[in-house]
C-alpha cells in the first residue's frame, strides 16, 4: 500500500533562526505589531509504499534521520495518512 506522509521540520529551541528573525523584524514595517518568536521550518510531503502504517512510519523516520532533517539542530514530526 502507498501511505501519504507529512514531515514537519523545525529548528530545535535554542538554535538561532535567522530567517525567523528577519521576518520578525520586517513585520512591524507592514503594520503587524506585537508578533514575537517567529520560527521558520519546512514541510515535506511524500508517499511511501509499505505493508502497514507502522512500517511506513519507520521508513519515513529513517529518511528523516538520514536526509530530510539534521537531527543535531532540527526536530521533526511525522504524520502518516491513510493508504491511497
Amino acid at each position: 500500500m502507498s501511505y501519504s506522509a507529512r514531515v514537519n521540520v523545525m529548528l530545535k529551541s535554542g538554535i538561532a533562526d535567522p530567517q525567523g528573525q528577519t521576518i520578525e523584524r520586517a513585520l512591524p514595517a507592514l503594520g503587524y505589531t506585537g508578533v514575537t518568536g517567529v520560527r521558520v521550518g519546512k514541510i515535506i510531503e511524500l508517499h511511501v509504499d509499505a505493508a502497514d502504517e507502522t512500517e511506513a512510519r519507520r521508513r519515513v523516520d529513517e529518511m528523516c534521520e538520514r536526509l530530510l532533517a539534521n537531527p543535531v539542530i532540527e526536530s521533526y514530526e511525522v504524520t502518516i495518512g491513510d493508504p491511497g
